[in-house]
Formats: structure tokens, C-alpha cells, sequence
């Protein structure tokens, strides 16, 4: 399968005046919701890019020291720590998926007036201080309100391809639940693997065997925005079982979907199994 089957699309007329410009951008992101559960999309707004600069900008929070990146473990990872789902979670041998990173939620924008420390997705995320990331919390912020903005765009896109009111799933995200997740694949130490089923460690890919990073797997939640930093590897399962690459094009994001817009569609919206290869 040609990784042409991924399917490309245009998002400007969603942000354009052109009403049919708009729904035809609205029938191709449903149509590719409905058909292969993962598009890119390009033609995103200036406020929506995340250029290379930008990228290591972000990426600063992968160089703290040690010591500063265990002050933000996960409860499961350091019991001292309250945090069950916002936080830190590293690297772990042993495991098929290995990657590193951290989940922050909608306290980084909106503060303890959301923070509920009942609810995993509104705990308090614990985040680096200014002294030793200086800046990075500001342009976190600014990259959170931009991906919320744009997921609000292509939600209100899929309900007018639905036939719904466009703001029909707005008020199961107030005040706030997404999750800005910052992600690293580290190369794999000696042994990383020992324990890991052949099956789930490595994947047979147009006859040659590669290292697994992440296992195939879908997303439990609504929709997911991959900014990726030009290095292949991620792939969607297509219907009929084949893995097709998702190119990883500067200025663009991979979007795919998750088991709730998969139920709350009826299945209408298909979330897709992907998985991220080595590629030489």
C-alpha cells in the first residue's frame, strides 16, 4: 500500500470565509475519518506551525539534568509523588514501547482554577521551574492554546460532516481536559529488549525486519495532533492490514482518532491502530 493512501488535506478554507470551500474541506476530513482513521493536514494557520526552531524550543525539557526530570515523575515511578496521570514517565526496559516523556494538562494555561485533584485529566501537572528551563513554560503555553484551537476547528469540521451542530462536543472538554505530551524515543540501551515477546519488539515491513519503538496500538481519547520532527518511522494500519507510513512533513500534522470519537460516532469515525519502526 503507497504511503499516497495516507490521506492529505488542506485545512485553510476551515479558517477561510468560503462556505463551500469549507464543507468540501469538511466531507474529505470525514471521509478520511471514516476510511483510514489517520490523515496529515497541511495549509495550517501561521499560529498553528511549529517550525524547527520552535521544535527545539520545546524540546529544551528532554536536556534537564536528572535530577530536575525526577521532580516530575509520575506517583507510579516515584510514590512520593501525587500525580497518578499528569507528569513524567521514562524510558523503561523490559517494556515493547520505549520512549520517554511527559503529560501536562490544562492547568498550564488556565491555572488552579481547572485543577481538580479527583480527576487524573485536571490533576495539577507538574513542570519544570523557570530557573532551570527559562522561557520554556511561555512557549509550552502558547503551543497548548494553539493545538486546542486547531482540535476545535477540525471537531466543529467533523460534526458539520456529520450533520450535527458544529459545537456539539464542545462542552465535554470544558474547562479543559487535553493533554500536551511531549515525546522522545531514546535509542535503546543493550538488554532493552530482553523479556519483549519477538512479536511485539520487531515487525516484518516490505521484507525487512525493524526494530519496534512503539507497538501497535489505538488512542483511548478524541483526537490526537502529531507534530512530528522529520524522522520516518510512524505508521497506520490500513483497513485491509497492511502498515502504511505517515510521512512526516515539516509544517504539517498527523492527525488520527481515538476509541471515544470511535464509540460516540457509532463507529462512523474509525480509530486506527499505528505504531512507530526504526527506519535505517
Amino acid at each position: 500500500m503507497p504511503t499516497s493512501a495516507i490521506p492529505r488535506i488542506d485545512i485553510a478554507a476551515l479558517f477561510g470565509d468560503d462556505p463551500g470551500a469549507r464543507d468540501a474541506v469538511d466531507q474529505a476530513i470525514l471521509l478520511a475519518a471514516r476510511q483510514e482513521g489517520m490523515l496529515v493536514i497541511t495549509g495550517l494557520p501561521d499560529w498553528a506551525v511549529l517550525d524547527a526552531p520552535a521544535r527545539r524550543a520545546l524540546l529544551r525539557i528532554f536536556t534537564l539534568p536528572e535530577a530536575e526530570i525526577r521532580r516530575l515523575w509520575r506517583w507510579n515511578f516515584d510514590p512520593r509523588q501525587p500525580n497518578v496521570y499528569r507528569g513524567w514517565f521514562p524510558a523503561q526496559p523490559g517494556l515493547a514501547t520505549y520512549k520517554e516523556g511527559i503529560d501536562i494538562g490544562p492547568d498550564l494555561v488556565h491555572g488552579a482554577q481547572v485543577v481538580d485533584a479527583q480527576d487524573p485529566l485536571r490533576e495539577a501537572s507538574p513542570l519544570p521551574p523557570e530557573a532551570a528551563l527559562p522561557g520554556w513554560q511561555d512557549e509550552a503555553r502558547s503551543y497548548y492554546q494553539a493545538m486546542t484551537r486547531l482540535a476545535l476547528a477540525l471537531m466543529h469540521a467533523i460534526a458539520r460532516g456529520l450533520g450535527l451542530p458544529q459545537d456539539c462536543f464542545d462542552a465535554a472538554f470544558e474547562p479543559g481536559v487535553s493533554t500536551l505530551r511531549l515525546l522522545r524515543y531514546p535509542v535503546r540501551p543493550a538488554g532493552s529488549l530482553d523479556g519483549v515477546a519477538p512479536e511485539e519488539g520487531w515487525a516484518t515491513h516490505e521484507g525487512q525486519r525493524r526494530e519496534m519503538l512503539a507497538r501497535a496500538h489505538v488512542d483511548s481519547g478524541f483526537i490526537t495532533l502529531l507534530a512530528q520532527d522529520g524522522v520516518a518511522g510512524l505508521q497506520a494500519q490500513h483497513r485491509d492490514g497492511h502498515w502504511i507510513d505517515v510521512p512526516p512533513l515539516e509544517g504539517s500534522l498527523a492527525v488520527n482518532f481515538g476509541r471515544v470519537l470511535e464509540l460516540w460516532t457509532g463507529g462512523l469515525v474509525r480509530a486506527t491502530p499505528h505504531r512507530v519502526l526504526i527506519v535505517a
